[in-house]
């Protein structure tokens, strides 16, 4: 009878130890994917920001040939785009520096972070976008316009 329980209680540790090991597989895979998916966030939100400041750049180039067009803060669009690189590159040094000892909360709320500046940003893009277009019709007809055209 003592075989018999030293045999259950072997078996017992052996399920309980595999149980473990599992589990802290799926951890640690959980955590290679949440750091993943926080790198392409911040990839993402970075190609964000700069579209937006290369198309501020060029909607401000094509509005100082034309002095019918009100003039913009182009130094205040830039300041925006500036200091959204700036919390970037914040958010990527705590990456590099914090998230291999972060907690899976600490981790997903990053994300959740950089998808609310992504979710922000969207529509100001879109905005922007829809803004070049009316400024390239609006310099397409003033050129049209113009006598000697």
């Amino acid at each position: 009878m003592p075989i018999l329980t030293l045999g259950i209680a072997v078996l017992v540790l052996l399920v309980a130890v595999t149980t473990w090991l599992i589990l802290l597989r799926r951890r640690q895979a959980k955590r290679t994917s949440s750091l993943q998916h926080l790198l392409d966030l911040a990839d993402r939100l970075e190609w964000d920001l700069k579209t937006c400041r290369a198309g501020l750049q060029q909607a401000h180039a094509v509005m100082s040939l034309n002095p019918d067009l009100p003039a913009a803060s182009e130094q205040d669009a830039q300041n925006a785009i500036d200091a959204g690189l700036r919390a970037l590159l914040k958010q990527r040094l705590w990456i590099r520096d914090r998230s291999p000892h972060a907690s899976q909360r600490e981790l997903d709320d990053a994300a959740m972070s950089m998808r609310s500046a992504r979710d922000r940003l969207q529509p100001l893009l879109q905005a922007l976008s829809q803004a070049q277009r009316d400024l390239d019709s609006a310099m397409q007809e003033h050129i049209r316009r113009e006598p000697g055209a």
